[in-house]
């Protein structure tokens, strides 16, 4: 079976469960083609095994016609009198003997046939076997990660609330400025809570696909997440500059629109704090293509392949100083997949990140 990697791109074998599915599907395609070559065997055998008797016969006749008009052994007609004493005997010995002997190589022929083709069956069979199952595995590993970077995320700002908690209740006395900082810090990280739990739900509904569209003007829709962006903290400094032409797009404007917030969210978070982010609209070959541009330190080469899995936040260096769950990303791909659209991601030519989706 094809080995998958994880995240890291680290080699690793099929878990257990898998590696037994892989036999069985192995077993099953190799039994498939042990009854498909017996058939097969036995078909062309007797197929074969009649043609040859005929051709037998065939040329018993024409054997027999012929000695008979060596011998002259026929009347005006041309209707045989009698046989030729021994001459047909003899040459249906000799054909006997001659068909057994092209049975016995037809057999050992077909023998050694069968056996090549069921080894190389076999391997097939393994290949293909791991081939049909990768997309599960894959899916399997995806799933593991996601759910145990999911449970990370959970756990961190629950034992953060825990510990302050437990430090705040270890005090004799505490002041009432003391009492609204720790509430402070415990609404901030049920914010978090609640904007992963938020994250998730709507992942889970938009790989449903369960939304309408209709005719919405780009404009707007880019107009509304720039003022979503802008209420952040982290937004405060950051020039949102656009130059968008105008158009429409049929799509789902409350999804397009979190998509979109969700790309200037990204590049508040990883470019300057008072640096400019772009956002561009135009019309290129019966397409219609949005550009979100950050001048921040770009996306690692190494990052790019997985910047839309679940869960990832690319640099550990980077992505240690920056708020988020890993989630944001995936959500806009999903996003955009439901309305019929496509999302790619890279580095724009004089540095930052640009990510780039379009309307087909």
């Amino acid at each position: 079976m094809d080995w998958i990697r994880n995240r890291d791109w680290e080699w690793q074998w099929p878990t257990n469960v898998c590696h037994s599915a892989l036999l069985k599907l192995t077993a099953f395609y190799f039994a498939i083609l042990v009854v498909f070559c017996l058939l097969l065997t036995f078909g062309v055998r007797a197929f074969t095994s009649h043609e040859l008797s005929r051709g037998d016969n065939a040329q018993r006749n024409a054997a027999h016609r012929l000695f008979q008009r060596y011998y002259g052994l026929t009347s005006p007609d041309d209707t045989p009198t009698f046989t030729v004493p021994g001459g047909d005997r003899f040459f249906a010995n000799a054909q006997e003997a001659q068909a057994g002997v092209t049975r016995q190589n037809l057999n050992r022929d077909f023998l050694f046939l069968d056996a090549a083709l069921l080894a190389a069956g076999a391997v097939l069979s393994y290949w293909y076997a791991g081939r049909t199952l990768r997309p599960i595995e894959e899916a399997h590993e995806q799933q593991k990660r996601f759910t145990s970077d999911a449970s990370h995320e959970l756990r961190t700002p629950l034992a953060a609330m825990k510990l302050e908690n437990e430090v705040f209740l270890r005090q004799r006395g505490f002041s009432e400025t003391e009492a609204r900082d720790l509430i402070a810090s415990n609404l901030e990280e049920v914010e978090r809570l609640e904007k992963l739990a938020t994250n998730l739900l709507a992942l889970n509904k938009y790989e449903h696909g369960d939304v309408s569209h209709a005719p919405v003007v780009v404009g707007e829709m880019v107009q509304a997440a720039i003022e979503q962006v802008r209420r952040s903290k982290a937004a405060a400094k950051v020039k949102f500059t656009q130059d968008v032409v105008p158009a429409k797009v049929d799509v789902n404007r409350e999804s397009i629109v979190e998509l979109l917030t969700i790309l200037l969210d990204n590049a508040v978070k990883y470019g300057p704090k008072d640096g400019p982010v772009e956002i561009s609209g135009l019309l290129q070959d019966e397409a219609y293509v949005v550009t979100v541009r950050d001048y921040g330190p770009g996306i690692a080469k190494a990052d790019l392949p997985h910047i839309f899995e679940r869960m990832y936040r690319g640099d550990k260096a980077r992505s240690s100083k920056v708020s988020g769950h890993g989630i944001g990303l995936s959500l806009a791909k999903q996003i955009a997949e439901v309305n019929e659209a496509r999302l790619t991601a890279g580095n724009a030519p004089g540095g930052g990140a640009e990510f780039v989706l379009t309307f087909e």
